[in-house]
């Protein structure tokens, strides 16, 4: 295998991982090349973390940044009177399925001597790059809007990292974020959870993980909620290795759930014009232009997967039904359940196939949100 190394998939050019590098010298988001996968041989089985599939990674750091993350739950169960299996990510130190991409891109940016991080995230991503930079004696630096609820913000700044807020919208937040990534002289670097590929080759892991629960084998379908579409493109990633070792016989399709009010990607997918996004309950994927679109769009085409656009009303049943059944989760990762009942009721998704329906974010991270729902004044 040549050495792995960042790649510019729209136009084929490589280069050197021993750089850190965070984007390409045009701008553009990179990924990195193919990696060989594993084979179950090469499961650290004495280890209870992600970093149990060490070996499917680029490179090896001498210590991990390692909280326990990874090894979470997957239960069966119904949904839309059809079996499912819910794969419980929020059972992560800092409470959603993040924490594979911080763990994975914080302990390999450490290893090449990178010491103070900048993220600009008001919600999970933030939270995780402030718990692994904590646990790995890095310094964070989170850039929020300044329009950002203190409650959004008190997990990180519990964590120590520096928050920073920005006046204007997301979109000024991550202009401003991105000006100080380009500084030359910054002493800053940009582990944006949206930019790095590292952070996918986190994320990549869960993929890894299924295929483990289920008696190596891979699912039928993975259905994800999705924004900037992290955990499309480590299912594509991950998968997509797995094939390559050997280990699978083919992909599973994976879906992305998002929302009406603001669903860039699957209207891409489904033909629709586009819309101006508007807010919805399920604020965790409302990124209103994906830096990764078109690799988002090619991994769902080729795994034969698709993209649903749903409504704020099917949101709401689907978070409420899955606290019916003790499954307390974020309105935004409710939607993987919603979208589950829409593929059965148009026949996409038999109820006889192994479907993985992807939980991301715990409930206690929208306390605001259910007591709306609730009726209950906080």
């Amino acid at each position: 295998m040549r050495h792995p190394a960042y790649l510019d998939p729209r136009t084929g050019r490589t280069w050197p991982l021993a750089t850190p590098r965070w984007r390409g010298p045009e701008g553009q988001p990179l990924l990195l090349t193919d990696l060989p996968g594993i084979t179950r041989a090469e499961i650290r089985r004495e280890e209870r973390s992600l970093w149990r599939y060490a070996a499917a990674l680029p490179f090896l750091p001498e210590a991990p940044i390692s909280l326990g993350e990874g090894c979470t739950p997957l239960l069966r169960g119904e949904w839309a009177g059809a079996p499912v299996r819910f794969k419980c990510e929020w059972f992560m130190p800092s409470g959603s399925f993040k924490d594979r991409g911080a763990s994975v891109m914080l302990s390999l940016l450490r290893a090449q001597g990178v010491d103070h991080v900048l993220e600009d995230s008001s919600g999970n991503g933030g939270a995780a790059i402030a718990t692994y930079a904590a646990a790995g004696g890095m310094r964070a630096r989170i850039m929020v809007p300044a329009s950002t609820s203190p409650a959004k913000t008190v997990q990180s700044r519990a964590l120590g990292a520096a928050i920073e807020l920005v006046p204007g919208s997301r979109q000024d937040c991550a202009d401003a974020a991105l000006a100080l990534g380009n500084d030359p002289a910054g002493s800053v670097f940009y582990a944006s959870h949206n930019w790095h590929p590292f952070f996918l080759h986190g994320t990549k892991t869960l993929a890894y993980e299924l295929w483990e629960d289920l008696g190596f084998r891979a699912p039928d379908n993975v259905i994800v909620p999705c924004g900037a579409g992290s955990n499309v493109l480590g299912c594509g990633i991950g998968f997509g290795e797995l094939l390559r070792a050997g280990e699978i016989g083919r992909l599973p399709r994976i879906f992305a759930a998002q929302p009406e009010n603001c669903g860039p990607i699957a209207r891409e997918w489904l033909g629709e014009d586009a819309a101006d996004p508007i807010p919805t309950i399920a604020e965790g994927t409302a990124i209103a232009q994906p830096l990764r679109m078109a690799e988002v769009l090619a991994a769902l085409r080729g795994s034969r997967g698709g993209a649903v656009l749903l409504s704020e009303s099917e949101i709401v049943r689907a978070t409420r039904g899955l606290a019916q059944r003790g499954l307390y989760v974020e309105p935004t990762c409710a939607q993987a359940a919603a979208a589950f009942a829409r593929l059965l009721e148009d026949g996409t998704i038999r109820a006889d196939e192994t479907t993985v329906v992807v939980l991301t974010g715990s409930g206690l991270k929208a306390t605001q949100r259910h007591a709306e729902l609730a009726g209950v004044p906080l």
